[in-house]
């Protein structure tokens, strides 16, 4: 075999979607990923924007659901079950946890905005072993991860110590000038030291002017695509590390939704770059 046979046979950008969804300058539907849109089986994602008074309906179907209140207030109704004034913050970069609410499967659910809101809605199949239920602020277990240039801020919405069957939510913040997801770490692989997880990753700027960069790439670079990522734009990570970094000037948030067959996270570092942990 010659060496343009080997170039021919690799997996081009053409081949496959972009990872990089972006986000709708208007309308109510900011992004919307399926698991048909994105090529994979278990991880949706929604970001909406309402007004005053809009009312977003939906069915759960066969998934479980995870309601955050991104910005703004709403009431949520889980069939006769009537979640009120749900929402404390105006910006995701307030230094404060959000509201959330979990819908089994099988539900008649209904978002009512009470002034201008964002919610992010993330989906994964599900049995229905588990009753709805709202995530309150303090509930949420908030940390710090990192040092130096490498330090983020995050909240656990859903993590998987407390009860779901399959989704796993987190927020993130990454000051200006940091990296984040980093050193790079991957979960695609199933074993006691890694799980196969799907992800998107729901990113804002602040300024929302702004810009990011994240990379997903795996061993052999069958899979490599780098992205300049923008105000509300998602990233897919169906395998593979995935690395992000925020230019100086801009501070960045992210809402990961993360599911597959075994509802644990589990990462391994990219052995490359896992040298600075040991500084």
């Amino acid at each position: 075999m010659n060496h343009a046979d080997v170039i021919s046979n690799r997996p081009t950008a053409a081949a496959r979607p972009s990872l990089l969804v972006k986000a709708q300058p208007g309308g109510r539907v900011i992004v919307d990923v399926t698991p048909q849109s994105a090529g994979w089986a278990h991880v949706g994602f929604r970001a909406l924007r309402l007004g005053a008074g809009e009312t977003e309906a939906l069915a759960t179907g066969a998934r479980e659901l995870c309601v955050t209140v991104l910005s703004g207030q709403v009431d949520v109704l889980v069939g006769s079950e009537r979640y009120t004034a749900l929402g404390n913050r105006q910006s995701v970069f307030e230094d404060q946890s959000p509201y959330a609410v979990y819908v089994p499967p099988g539900r008649e659910v209904r978002i009512d905005a009470r002034g201008s809101a964002e919610v992010a809605l993330s989906t994964a199949p599900a049995r229905g072993r588990l009753p709805a239920r709202v995530i309150e602020p303090g509930q949420m277990r908030r940390s710090v991860r990192g040092e130096g240039a490498n330090t983020r801020y995050v909240c656990d919405i859903l993590p998987d110590s407390e009860p779901a069957e399959a989704l796993l939510v987190v927020e993130v913040i990454t000051p200006s000038g940091h990296a984040s997801s980093y050193p790079p770490h991957k979960h695609d692989s199933a074993g006691d030291a890694e799980t196969a997880l799907e992800e998107t990753y729901y990113h804002q700027l602040n300024p929302s002017q702004g810009f990011a960069f994240q990379r997903v790439y795996t061993d052999d670079r069958s899979l490599d695509e780098a992205m300049a990522v923008e105000h509300r734009d998602t990233v897919l990570v169906p395998r593979g590390y995935h690395p992000c970094a925020a230019p100086y000037g801009y501070d960045l948030y992210y809402l990961n939704t993360m599911a597959g067959p075994e509802r644990r996270w589990a990462f391994k570092n990219d052995p490359a770059h896992e040298w600075m942990l040991a500084r």
